[in-house]
């Protein structure tokens, strides 16, 4: 018994003492907890309506590990945005005057990215992916739900909210600042077909057979605070 117990202290002694001396000290990994919060513009890219962009905001919590003896460190975290974007319509089928349908969306994401150091830890490029979930469509105005898109003679604004809900992006991005305060200007697009989900609908798009595509485009430009 006092052999096993033996034995269990030595085990215990090495394992504290390759945790504290396995690597050198200059080479101690370094991690943080961060909160951001910033502005977006935003816009759905497609064919098959004429769009314009909107704003929103943006908030988040992410997890970094910095890695002093490698070019480039990683993190991972969780986005919350909501931002605007309008579509041209029509208030009836004779009006000849186009007006912008503004519509908004819910977005909550999940985000892998390596951080590439230009300047040390001072400055990186932020590149990864980027899953998300959004919300349908959501008219900012309800007064516009029966107007007409720009294009189609009976496909009407409150007939494309429903979207696909699971979108796949790419993200890619420069970071500045210190430890504990940074800038970051970010770039999401999106690889997937927000729209996929219209295609599968009953929609009444008249003559117009085009299949319905949009892939999603957000710049954001945020503020974080690391702990």
């Amino acid at each position: 018994m006092k052999k096993i117990q033996f034995i269990l202290l030595v085990a215990l002694t090495l394992g504290f003492v390759t945790n504290s001396f396995a690597q050198p000290k200059n080479y101690q990994i370094k991690n943080g907890f961060g909160i951001s919060g910033g502005i977006t513009q935003y816009e759905i890219i497609t064919d098959n309506f004429e769009t314009t962009k909107g704003e929103g905001w943006i908030g988040g919590m992410s997890a970094t590990v910095l890695l002093p003896h490698r070019w480039y460190g990683v993190s991972y975290g969780m986005q919350l945005s909501e931002s605007t974007f309008g579509i041209m319509g029509r208030l009836n089928t004779t009006d000849v005057t186009a007006q912008e349908i503004e519509y908004k969306v819910f977005k909550a994401q999940l985000a892998f990215l390596f951080h590439i150091k230009l300047v040390e830890d001072f400055i990186t490029l932020d590149a990864g992916p980027v899953l998300q979930y959004n919300s349908k469509l959501e008219l900012t105005d309800d007064m516009q739900e029966d107007y007409f898109l720009l294009g189609y003679n009976n496909l009407k604004a409150q007939d494309i909210s429903d979207i696909s809900n699971i979108n796949f992006n790419g993200a890619i991005g420069l970071s500045a600042g210190f430890s504990l305060f940074k800038v970051k200007a970010q770039y999401l697009y999106g690889f997937t077909n927000m729209f996929s989900k219209l295609n599968d609908q009953d929609l009444n798009i008249g003559d117009n057979n085009s299949k319905f595509k949009g892939t999603q485009s957000m710049f954001a430009i945020t503020a974080m605070i690391t702990f």
